[in-house]
C-alpha cells in the first residue's frame, strides 16, 4: 500500500496543514497515483491557477515487484516553473525534469514541488508499506 497526503503550501501558510488531502493504493502491479491540475486524472489536485504545476505533474507506478517509483512528468514547457525534490530522512536529492526515482519499500518521506517564481510548494508525503 502507498499512501499520499498532499498540502499546497503559500508564504504566509507554510507549516498548515489546512485543505490537505490524502489518497492511497494497493501495492499491486500498475497501480497508478497522480498528483496535477487535471482532476479527471489526478487522485490529488492541485489550485487551477498555480501554473508551476503541469496538468499532470507526478505520477507514481507499482512495478511488479510490488515496489513504488515516483515520475515528475514532462509537461508542454522545455523548462519547468518548478523544483521537485524528494526528501528522506536527513537525505534530499532532487529529481530531474522527466526523471524517474524509485521509493524506499517500508518507508516514508516527502516530495517538495516548489515554484520558482513565487513562496508557494505542493508538498506531498509518502508512506510505502512493506
Amino acid at each position: 500500500m502507498l499512501e499520499l497526503t498532499m498540502a499546497t503550501v503559500s508564504g504566509a501558510e507554510e507549516g498548515a496543514t489546512a485543505g490537505m488531502l490524502m489518497a492511497d493504493a494497493p501495492s499491486e502491479p500498475g497501480a497508478v497515483l497522480r498528483v496535477g491540475r487535471d482532476t479527471s486524472v489526478c487522485r490529488l489536485a492541485t489550485p487551477d491557477d498555480w501554473l508551476f504545476i503541469s496538468r499532470v505533474h507526478l505520477e507514481f507506478l507499482c512495478g511488479p515487484e510490488g515496489t513504488w517509483q515516483l515520475t515528475w512528468l514532462r509537461g508542454s514547457q522545455a523548462d519547468p516553473s518548478s523544483e521537485v525534490r524528494l526528501i528522506v530522512g536527513e537525505y534530499a536529492q532532487p529529481l530531474a525534469y522527466g526523471g524517474t526515482v524509485a521509493l524506499p519499500r517500508g518507508g516514508s518521506g516527502e516530495i517538495v514541488v516548489q515554484d520558482r517564481t513565487a513562496p508557494r510548494s505542493v508538498n506531498v508525503g509518502f508512506y510505502h508499506e512493506y
